[in-house]
């Protein structure tokens, strides 16, 4: 990881987006997020991952740059922004993307498995990303995100907590979702997410990603159950996106109600953060879209 950072120090921004960035900083953060013990070789770790957050920050910057100008035109105000906000469900990069009604009723079991590999390889764990971003939020969207945590956890209960419907699936369709047989851009979605929700300084503009992605995943999550069934997997076992079809419609607007609402009527900065969080996790989409039908329809 080390030779990664020297590696990439003194490149031009672009080479970011490349496959050996990503899969880097991709295996660095499966690393650095794992609970571990104390070793004695620390300080080079702590050197390591310095040398890492730069990168990752360098990273996210250049995502910052690409969206920057269309984020600054967002509305400020909490009415105007929300409308703007909501209608990235129409207009956003990447939706209406024609890969999903192409899974609902065309792909085979087979291209289906390979589509749920690359993003059950990507998926950086909505609920924990959900409970970093909410650390020293203000109470109401604080309280917002823990609901929605709450959610994601089954309300307590360990057949109702999604990931494990994921795990399910993954053993249902018999893939092997890791980082060495995935895309680039679904590792780059990944990444962003991580990055946004593990640092400070973008916490807003993780409410304003992870928002988004309630906001426009119920349509994606229903085409892609239809192709499941479609092939033959049965209502139990396409349980995760079938669900995800349906609460996410009400787990947006609660969102959008209760966590980004107030917080930009408090400070309307955090509409122009929250702006560029979900432009950057919808660009970050497209590019896994059109990754996924060059591949599959190539």
């Amino acid at each position: 990881m080390a030779t990664l950072a020297r590696d990439f120090a003194p490149r031009l921004r672009s080479q970011f987006l490349t496959d050996s960035f990503q899969r880097g900083l991709a295996h660095w953060n499966r690393e650095r997020l794992e609970p571990g013990f104390p070793s004695e070789d620390w300080q080079r770790l702590f050197e390591r991952d310095v040398r890492m957050e730069r990168l990752q920050g360098a990273f996210l910057e250049e995502l910052r740059a690409e969206v920057i100008d269309e984020a600054a035109a967002a509305p400020t105000d909490g009415d105007g922004f929300i409308a703007w906000f909501e209608g990235l469900k129409a207009t956003g990069p990447g939706q209406g993307d024609p890969l999903f009604p192409w899974l609902a009723e065309q792909a085979d079991r087979d291209q289906l498995r390979w589509f749920f590999e690359q993003e059950a390889a990507g998926e950086a764990g909505f609920d924990d990303l959900v409970a970093m971003t909410q650390v020293k939020l203000p109470t109401r969207p604080k309280l917002e995100l823990a609901r929605n945590y709450w959610d994601e956890m089954g309300h307590g209960t360990e057949k109702g907590m999604h990931g494990p419907m994921l795990d399910a699936l993954v053993e249902t369709l018999a893939v092997t979702p890791v980082i060495e047989n995935t895309v680039w851009e679904s590792l780059c979605l990944a990444n962003a997410m991580t990055a946004m929700a593990s640092s400070r300084r973008y916490a807003w503009h993780s409410v304003g990603a992870l928002g988004v992605i309630e906001l426009t995943a119920p349509g994606r999550s229903a085409a892609t159950a239809e192709g499941l069934k479609r092939v033959g997997l049965s209502p139990k076992e396409a349980r995760y996106f079938t669900l995800h079809a349906v609460l996410d419609i009400k787990h947006s607007e609660d969102w959008n109600r209760e966590a980004i609402r107030p917080a930009v009527e408090e400070d309307p900065r955090r509409a122009t953060a929250m702006a560029e969080g979900a432009l950057i996790r919808l660009r970050c989409g497209a590019r896994c879209f059109e990754a996924y039908r060059e591949r599959l329809w190539g």
